[in-house]
């Protein structure tokens, strides 16, 4: 059934505030909502950083090849942007008092997308930011004088603990208020407040679920959880990506030959989503949410719904699927950055796992910092490889496991759009084509984490040929030294 009123006219002359529109998704969202909606007024929330402040962090923003589309349609399409200098870990955001006064005024709409997503982050600073900071624009949101819809980005594995997630809220082991006075306590170690969590990401991400579930300050408001979030399917163009996150990383390290083994299960699923879809769905969140409080008035605050944002449950794709794709775009272009053959051994057993990254990862690098120690050079290969395991470690809850969501209101918000918002807003995951997604996935690592174009394939195909076979030649010297070696241990036997 579909809901009266388009999304673009929902939107329309409204004002936006998005956090997190620095980071991956809030650049794609923000380029989508100028470029799909008539939009007043998109204000961007931007700490100071590194010597750089707000406006100038933005003015390198907007000069990446990601806006190049919106540039060519709309031109003056920075005359709807305000750039906002603000800090969600500070409290008010730390805006200043003109800021603060206009956003009460104006603000209809807010995307909360910022976060810290590292996985390692320490669990004092992942509270300060992504619970506190999510407070803090709650309190905010309350004074807007004109708020018609809040969504607050989450992840899909904020509840990883569980084997089954639902599209609903689950107990934490404490609320915010208690994690906030357990920190200063020398008695809990983060452990033990993390109990079944793997990281401090999905824990804190769980806890502030909870927070907002009670609705304290009457909010129209939603929670949208999406999962691992790759590069874009078609929009602004096929192929967009900006960081080794996730499986982006671990796929670059075996183009250029760097990563030969990874702890992987390949027979599961690997609930990777297009960012242009993921903005389209964040996007489709924030109409329902609107129109679902303007049919009540306004006057029925319900517990926040929540959308599940995956592809297993409709198209699901395993690892070996997605690993075997990006191998056959492999063989006909490989980058010419390799520094090794791109070939890679998987494990799920630890013990083995150990054996193959001294093999194939600490002997190449000790010989290699051997070389570069004798050239009066540096050595690095070795604290390169560290780095990566641990980061790569971090990973292996989420490439050697898999779950079961529901995405019932995620399914029925889709079905409720228009024949047009379906295609201007496209979202849906079933009978997705994953073979056109995974070539823009490979080419997008190549031309955009590699900084490689198709005009230097004679050569990488040419440089891989010699990699191709100094790999084989290796090889066969690896099994000829085992031989000799057993050969030994037998002969060394016999004589007693």
């Amino acid at each position: 059934m579909e809901t009266a009123g388009g999304i673009a006219e929902t939107f329309r002359n409204g004002t936006f505030l998005v956090t997190g529109s620095t980071g991956f998704l809030g650049k794609i969202l923000t380029e989508k909502l100028l470029r799909s909606c008539p939009v007043k007024n998109i204000a961007i929330l931007v700490r100071s950083k590194k010597g750089f402040d707000a406006s100038q962090r933005v003015a390198d923003i907007y000069k990446q090849a990601l806006f190049d589309r919106l540039r060519n349609e709309k031109p003056d399409f920075m005359d709807n942007i305000k750039v906002i200098d603000g800090n969600i870990e500070e409290e008010s955001l730390g805006l200043s008092t003109t800021d603060r006064n206009w956003i009460l005024e104006n603000v209809n709409f807010v995307f909360h997308c910022a976060a810290t997503i590292k996985f390692n982050e320490a669990l004092e600073l992942a509270t300060k930011i992504n619970i506190q900071g999510t407070n803090n624009l709650l309190t905010l949101a309350a004074q807007m004088k004109n708020l018609k819809g809040f969504v607050h980005v989450s992840t899909a594995y904020s509840h990883c603990p569980r084997n089954e997630i639902r599209e609903q809220y689950y107990p934490t082991p404490v609320t915010a208020k208690e994690l906030k006075n357990m920190l200063g306590s020398d008695d809990l170690s983060e452990s033990k407040i993390l109990e079944n969590w793997p990281n401090t990401y999905t824990f804190t991400k769980a806890i502030t679920e909870n927070m907002i579930s009670t609705n304290e300050n009457h909010l129209p408001i939603s929670i949208f959880r999406p999962s691992i979030i790759g590069c874009t399917k078609s929009e602004p163009e096929p192929g967009w990506l900006e960081n080794m996150n996730g499986p982006t990383g671990i796929l670059t390290g075996v183009m250029v030959g760097f990563l030969r083994t990874i702890n992987i299960d390949t027979d599961k699923v690997t609930d990777i989503i297009p960012a242009d879809y993921t903005a389209n769905a964040l996007i489709s969140v924030m109409w329902d949410t609107v129109k679902r409080h303007e049919e009540c008035g306004y006057t029925k605050y319900e517990q926040p719904k929540i959308y599940n944002y995956v592809s297993s449950a409709d198209s699901p794709l395993t690892w070996n699927e997605y690993i075997g794709g990006m191998t056959e775009h492999y063989n006909v272009s490989p980058p010419l950055r390799s520094m090794w053959y791109g070939f890679f051994i998987v494990f799920t057993n630890l013990w083995i796992g150990m054996v193959l990254k001294f093999l194939l990862h600490r002997i190449p690098a000790a010989f290699v910092d051997f070389l570069l120690i004798i050239s009066g050079k540096s050595p690095k290969m070795l604290k390169m490889y560290a780095k990566t395991e641990f980061m790569t470690g971090l990973l292996h809850v989420f490439t050697t496991s898999q779950w079961k969501f529901d995405n019932s209101n995620s399914v029925k918000l889709l079905s409720s759009l228009s024949i047009e918002d379906r295609d201007q807003f496209e979202f849906g995951m079933v009978n997705f084509d994953w073979k056109s997604f995974i070539k823009s996935y490979y080419y997008g690592i190549r031309k955009h984490i590699l900084q490689e174009e198709l005009s230097n394939l004679d050569k990488a195909l040419s440089k891989n040929r010699k990699l191709y076979w100094l790999h084989k030649l290796c090889v066969v010297l690896f099994f000829y030294f085992i031989l000799q070696l057993c050969w030994t241990c037998i002969r060394y036997i016999c004589t007693f």
